[in-house]
């Protein structure tokens, strides 16, 4: 290697060491280090979101063999290698002091519906709905067709029978079925960052891990809110939210022991008296059933 060569891949050693330099700081800095997955995000969708979570997250795409060097450096958090085997493919380096099930939710809500290409997953069932597709009579039949979906002519065009399920979630989108959907206007794939792993206190969260289904979780909080209350109101605990229940049920289980009881009160008489008169009927009522003669006559 001659001299000059050796003199103009030491910049590049020094640019390349200084950038690692720089990501290991920021790795300590921040209370947890994720690795989201690049394919399919778009360019301008990446620029909004660091714009729109700047003040939350830092993001920066970052080549994998430099990450794996930086996290080497990086001694103030434990266990921090064991997020290097998700580290493979184009990803973005992702910094934060947000709670990593918040920054998921955040990044979800990101995400944007896009065109088919063959190879692409369905993110949710894809239907094709019934109606005027609004194109005419030709080639575009014995498409519709190949991918499964009944058609007819009515008023110069190519009409849908019923609503038809073309792809299931998860499931691969062909050649012929993703043109098909990109003709008739429907987008089934979604892009946006998806988190492949996040580092929170020593601890390695996956995909799976830190999805969230809100609908589940928030039945399943009010459950055991309803199931906690119940015992507690049970238990005669008295807390802020179960002492006025406590003293509502103390007075409506001292009335009814007045009533059973037959001590007279301003508030208990009536009852009381009510109580009298209801037994007296069903006496008077089964003595009748018994001896028609027995039960007193009226006036």
């Amino acid at each position: 290697m001659t001299t000059t060569n050796t003199e103009t891949m030491k910049p590049a050693i020094q640019q390349k060491t200084q950038e690692i330099q720089q990501i290991s700081t920021l790795i300590s800095e921040y209370k947890n280090f994720g690795v989201a997955n690049l394919q399919k995000v778009r360019a301008a969708q990446l620029q909004e979101l660091k714009k729109k979570l700047k003040k939350d997250v830092y993001m920066k795409v970052i080549k994998n063999t430099i990450t794996k060097r930086a996290l080497a450096q990086v001694k103030n958090k434990q266990g921090l290698e064991k997020i290097e085997p998700h580290l493979t493919g184009s990803n973005v380096v992702l910094l934060t002091n947000l709670n990593p099930f918040k920054l998921t939710l955040l990044l979800e809500k990101s995400k944007v519906k896009i065109s088919a290409k063959a190879g692409d997953t369905a993110a949710q069932d894809v239907t094709v709905p019934a109606g005027n597709t609004g194109m005419p009579p030709g080639p575009i039949i014995s498409q519709l067709g190949a991918v499964g979906l009944a058609t007819r002519i009515e008023s110069g065009s190519v009409w849908i029978n019923k609503d038809t399920v073309v792809a299931k979630k998860g499931e691969k989108i062909d050649e012929r079925l993703a043109s098909v959907l990109s003709k008739l206007g429907i987008k089934p794939v979604e892009a946006g960052l998806a988190i492949k792993a996040m580092y929170d206190d020593g601890i390695i969260l996956t995909q799976d891990q830190l999805h969230l289904d809100l609908d589940a979780t928030r039945n399943n909080v009010q459950t055991a809110y309803t199931y906690a209350l119940n015992l507690a109101i049970s238990a005669a605990y008295p807390t802020p939210t179960t002492t006025p229940l406590l003293v509502q049920k103390a007075h409506t289980d001292a009335y009814k022991l007045a009533i059973f009881s037959g001590v007279p009160t301003k508030e208990t008489i009536k009852d009381i008296l009510r109580k009298a008169y209801y037994e007296m009927s069903s006496l008077s009522g089964a003595v009748a059933k018994k001896d028609p003669n027995a039960a007193p006559k009226a006036g």
